[in-house]
């Protein structure tokens, strides 16, 4: 035996008879007679008597560590590194997230109590309304508890959580920590860490939490050349603004792509209708603005004219091949296209760049030969096709259709051309799709099929968005009384009527100036389709509603931006500019006094955890319920706080400072939520 391999064997042997030792007390305290002890004595006992189960427990997991090595002598297991910790106060930036701080200290103090457990669980959520569960909760003990029992350590939650709590180090964002119930440890925040960071926060502005930058690209709105954008539009464009906008807030690089249907078979009759129409296009410009009643005639002219749907087809051909007349044709209709959807975007304040099928037609050619190269594609009744799983065609997936029979591309083709393109051209490192629920089938497909052709490699992520339909109030999906699509373009005008009349019916004509009362009407009309649709769970169909949208109660736009403006008439009310608030802000920076103001600053602290959370899940329906928290908490402390004390005429007669820059910096969170989300915020309403 190696002296090594001695001095392991002399210190298990230790750690045994002193885990032994200790068993005995224990089973001595539990059974003996105690009647002779004090109370004093008892509470004195029963403290000695925890901490005894925790030498034991440390013991036991030493001897397994000890026994594991005498069996491997030579074995040498690389610890996991610990987070570093933040320990300064003065070193926290105004952009930190607090659950992940939260984390990192308590997965210090867990795997310094249970070194010889892999990966124990770090679980920290927020608490309840009840202040005395503290403002957050680790609640690991329990499924610590359980696998300790798995390596037959006998132990309970509560033993566990209270081994957690004596290898806590101390930090800056902890006040105290309590064990509570079966184990769970309740943890009460520092009021100083939140007065600092919001403090840094006025200072300097709302920062981003510090994340890895990816190139991301956000495919999204997608609608058809040569016809209008209808209500089935609606949620691809406002979802996929968001979340372009939230993740550039987190300083990723976003490329916005509209892929645009702006190539196949369509296009021959659109082209062979043109030719016939207005047969001088090529020299003037012709009228044909109201490119959905253009399409409709060609198309019923294609269902009903079997010379022209000849013609129609010898064009698509002659379109493929790129003959210069008939690709004149073709930017033509997609320019008058372009320009019908620009006003639709500009409206809603979106920015996209369009990138149509048509940019990918000489690339799919390369895709079927990287495919057919690599054994990819079977013959399936003329046709080219391939499967997810080749060995599991019974998994209830159809598989791509790659060529047609007529030797022709598919949508399935020109997808897998597109996401090549989008990893070898752009580097693209995550690909988010805002597609309807309907496709969510079709990019499983395509995501295991990329991946199998080597497309897709490693940290290649493709997130299908999915959300459901738009239902008009009858639950039915929203259509006009006759049946036909709504048409984007008029849903925006009947929101701006409504608005407008809203703002009226209040009497706000009479406070706004013209351009005032044009901004708020916009602001209000767009930011209650916004707001209406992510403040659902995008999984979910919705009912599209004027009537609830513009209600000015409860959670939804109009209430949260007049509640915004409320809050930034505080200060003007108190006469107060802006230069002698960052002058008092200077002097003394604002504190603490009121539970209520507490509460109000503890809300404001978790911004950065619902950026990263909805960053990472892309539910943004979690930043609308946020909003809401942020005004209704606001609403509780002003009715608690004095912020401008008046006397019986109305005169100001004192000013609480402290107050009015919790004002300040709560309306900076609520308009960087309203931008995030695409809304417009106006200074009056």
């Amino acid at each position: 035996m190696s002296e090594e391999e001695k001095k392991v064997e002399l210190r298990t042997s230790l750690a045994e008879k002193a885990a032994d030792a200790i068993e005995a007390e224990l089973d001595m305290i539990s059974k003996g007679d105690l009647s002779y002890i004090g109370d004093p004595e008892l509470d004195k006992l029963s403290n000695q008597n925890e901490k005894l189960k925790h030498r034991l427990v440390v013991l036991e997991n030493a001897i397994d560590t000890e026994s594991s090595c005498s069996n491997a002598p030579s074995a040498k297991v690389k610890p996991k590194n610990l987070p570093s910790l933040i320990t300064d106060i003065s070193s926290v930036e105004g952009n930190i997230c607090l659950v992940d701080e939260l984390k990192n200290v308590f997965e210090v103090a867990i795997r310094s109590a249970y070194p010889n457990l892999d990966d124990p669980p770090v679980v920290i959520s927020l608490s309840g309304s009840n202040p005395k569960f503290g403002d957050y909760q680790c609640n690991s003990a329990m499924a610590i508890s359980q696998l300790l029992k798995a390596k037959n350590v006998k132990t309970n939650p509560r033993e566990v959580a209270n081994n957690i709590l004596n290898k806590t180090p101390s930090s800056p964002f902890i006040e105290r920590i309590e064990v509570a119930g079966a184990g769970f440890l309740n943890i009460y925040i520092n009021k100083a860490i939140v007065e600092h960071i919001l403090n840094s926060i006025l200072r300097s502005g709302i920062k981003p939490p510090k994340v890895k930058r990816q190139r991301v690209i956000v495919d999204f709105s997608a609608p058809n050349i040569a016809k209008e954008m209808h209500v089935g539009h609606l949620r691809s464009t406002i979802i996929g603004e968001s979340i372009s906008r939230l993740l550039e807030f987190l300083e990723h690089d976003v490329v916005r792509l509209n892929h645009l249907g702006d190539w196949g078979t369509q296009f021959g009759m659109l082209i062979a209708h043109l030719q016939d129409k207005f047969p001088d296009f090529k020299k003037t410009s012709p009228p044909i603005a109201d490119l959905q009643a253009f399409y409709k005639e060609s198309k019923k002219r294609f269902d009903s004219e079997e010379d022209f749907k000849k013609r129609a087809y010898q064009c698509v051909v002659q379109l493929q091949a790129f003959h210069p007349d008939y690709i004149t044709a073709w930017k033509l209709i997609c320019e008058v296209s372009r320009q019908e959807f620009q006003r639709i975007y500009d409206r809603l304040d979106v920015t996209i760049i369009d990138r149509g099928e048509s940019f990918y037609h000489d690339r799919m050619p390369k895709v079927v030969k990287q495919l057919k190269d690599g054994g990819f594609l079977e013959e399936d009744n003329g046709r080219l096709i391939m499967w997810m799983d080749p060995d599991n065609k019974k998994n209830g997936l159809i598989p791509l259709t790659v060529v047609k029979s007529d030797g022709g591309f598919t949508y399935d083709t020109s997808d897998l051309a597109t996401i090549k393109h989008r990893v070898e051209e752009e580097k693209g490192e995550r690909f988010i799709y805002v597609v309807d629920n309907g496709q969510a089938n079709h990019f499983v497909i395509l995501d295991a099929c990329a991946r199998r052709a080597g497309i897709l490699k490693g940290d290649h992520k493709i997130e299908f968005v999915g959300f459901g339909v738009v239902l008009g109030e009858d639950k039915k999906k929203f259509k006009t009384r006759s049946g036909d699509t709504i048409k984007l373009s008029e849903l925006l005008d009947e929101g701006l009527n409504r608005s407008l009349s809203k703002l009226i019916e209040k009497g706000r004509d009479k406070i706004l100036t013209p351009e005032e009362l044009k901004q708020a009407q916009e602001a209000v009309a767009y930011g209650c389709i916004k707001y209406a649709d992510m403040s659902h769970n995008r999984l979910n169909d919705y009912v599209f509603s004027f009537d609830k949208m513009l209600d000015d109660k409860g959670n939804t736009a109009v209430y949260l931006l007049y509640a915004l403006t409320r809050i930034r008439s505080i200060a003007r009310t108190a006469q107060v500019s802006q230069e002698q608030l960052k002058a008092e802000f200077a002097k003394t920076g604002f504190q603490f006094e009121h539970e209520a103001e507490w509460k109000l600053g503890k809300v404001l602290l978790r911004f950065p955890e619902i950026i990263l959370k909805v960053a990472n899940d892309l539910f943004l329906h979690t930043l609308c319920e946020y909003l809401y928290e942020i005004s209704s908490v606001f609403t509780e402390f002003y009715d608690k706080c004095y912020c401008v004390e008046k006397d019986k005429d109305g005169n100001v007669i004192k000013v609480n400072y402290s107050r009015l820059m919790l004002c300040e910096v709560t309306a900076t969170f609520m308009e960087k939520c309203f931008d995030i989300l695409g809304i417009r915020t106006v200074a009056k309403m």
